[in-house]
Parts: C-alpha cells; sequence; structure tokens
C-alpha cells in the first residue's frame, strides 16, 4: 500500500477542485424534482464542470458511460442515468467526482425528491450524522480502523446495514488512491492517520441490512427492491489538527 501525503502546493490545488465540484453538487441539487430524469441530471454536471475548465472524473473511468452515478431507492452506488423520470417520493443519491488542474475530489449526497416517507428522511439524516461520527476520529493518534468502527457502529444500533462492498479511498492525482477507507472497523486497527492524507469517507448505507448484487449492466448495485439505500461523501484532508473538508465547505455545518 502507497499511501501519498499531499505537500502544501497540492493540498492548495485539492482545495480548488474541492470548492469547485461543491458548486457542481449545488446545481444539480437545485434540478433534483420530480418530472426530472437522472439524464438530464447529468447533463447539467456535465456541462458545469466544462464550464469550470475541469473533466468530469467518472466519464470513462473504468468504462462508467456517464459524469454522475445516480443512484435510486434501493440502488446503493453506480446507478447509470437514465431518461425516466423521478417519481415524488423517490430518493437520490449523486456521486461524481472531478480533475481540476491534475488533481480530483469527490463527493456524494442522497437528495428527497418531493416529499419522502419518513423513514427516508430519516436514512438520510442518519447517513449524514454517520460522515461526521466517523470524522471525529480522521486526526493524528487515531487509525481507519476507528473511523470505520465509529460510522459502524452508529448505524447498527439505529438497525441500518453497513455496506460492506464497496468503500472510500484515498484522492489526489487519481479519484481511487490508498488506503480504502471501510465504513466499518475494529478500533486500533489499519494505517495510521497522518497529516497531508486525503481520503474520500462515503458512508454508504441500506435501510435494512442485506447483501448488495450488480444488476446485469455490470455497474448497477442494488439491495434488494423495497430497501432504501443512502450515500453521503466528502473528500477530506488530514491536518496536524485535524480533519479539514475540501467538498461540502457550503453545506458543512460546525462540530
Amino acid at each position: 500500500m502507497a499511501i501519498k501525503l499531499k505537500s502544501p502546493w497540492e493540498i492548495e490545488r485539492m482545495r480548488e477542485a474541492g470548492a469547485l465540484l461543491t458548486e457542481v453538487v449545488e446545481e444539480v441539487a437545485r434540478h433534483v424534482e420530480p418530472g426530472v430524469s437522472t439524464w438530464e441530471l447529468d447533463q447539467i454536471a456535465y456541462e458545469a464542470i466544462r464550464r469550470r475548465k475541469a473533466k468530469p472524473a467518472f466519464l470513462g473511468l473504468y468504462g462508467f458511460p456517464a459524469t454522475l452515478c445516480t443512484s435510486v431507492n434501493e440502488v446503493v452506488v453506480h446507478g447509470i442515468p437514465s431518461k425516466e423520470p423521478l417519481k415524488e417520493g423517490d430518493i437520490l443519491s449523486v456521486d461524481v467526482g472531478l480533475i481540476y488542474q491534475g488533481f480530483a475530489a469527490d463527493m456524494a449526497r442522497t437528495f428527497p425528491v418531493g416529499r419522502v416517507s419518513p423513514e427516508a428522511e430519516r436514512l438520510i439524516r442518519d447517513t449524514e450524522a454517520a460522515f461526521w461520527e466517523g470524522m471525529k476520529y480522521l486526526r493524528p493518534g487515531f487509525r481507519l480502523g476507528d473511523v470505520g468502527h465509529a460510522i459502524q457502529t452508529f448505524l447498527e444500533s439505529r438497525g441500518y446495514g453497513v455496506v460492506r462492498e464497496f468503500v472510500g479511498h484515498g484522492v489526489g492525482r487519481e479519484i481511487h488512491e490508498d488506503p480504502q477507507v471501510p465504513n466499518f472497523g475494529k478500533p486500533g486497527t489499519g494505517p495510521k492517520i497522518r497529516p497531508g492524507m486525503t481520503l474520500a469517507l462515503e458512508p454508504m448505507v441500506t435501510l435494512r441490512p442485506a447483501p448488495v448484487v450488480i444488476l446485469d449492466d455490470g455497474w448497477t448495485a442494488s439491495a434488494g427492491r423495497g430497501n432504501l439505500a443512502a450515500h453521503y461523501e466528502n473528500t477530506v484532508l488530514v491536518t496536524e489538527e485535524g480533519p479539514e473538508l475540501l467538498t461540502g465547505v457550503a453545506l458543512a455545518r460546525a462540530e
């Protein structure tokens, strides 16, 4: 495993990439409503990224055919945009990355489509809350197992399923770098957390525990019909003082 610690110059480039990606996600979020297709959202994201003189990180990555991963209802991740309109009561997870001046940023949010059920609202809210539980340990003196354990404990105590088939990761000159950042783990295990790490921390959560199955398109990862899934991700820098958000800064809350 080759974990790349970033220099001050590289960190500044990643801050710029993260700020631009946050703007893109906010632009997409403004268009999430019943009747809009995920294909339309994908076009909005592509144009928003190109206007910022960046390039989509996912388009063509491992053969993926779109700018956004758009995952509806029971789809956990890697949903392919389609022309089918979103419906009132759906939930939509949007995962997107960009490359700016040679550096990547990665971010995901789950949005309600119109009015959603109370259980869907709780799932979205608790998935974000799990991210912040993990953030408490994303600082020197801990290990990645501590981060994953905090997320897992929070979610499983509320009856949710913690997705194990997909995990977070390092981010830098590549959208996927070492190390892996699981949303589960044992305290005191895994790589030491060190200043200069830049990581995608991304809880992926199902309403009920269930295995994730890849559908026939080779991408769509489903938790099973009738289940729901949510996803919350930011690119995070580890500093001597603790974690710093590189994406979602405008949406962050003070801890």
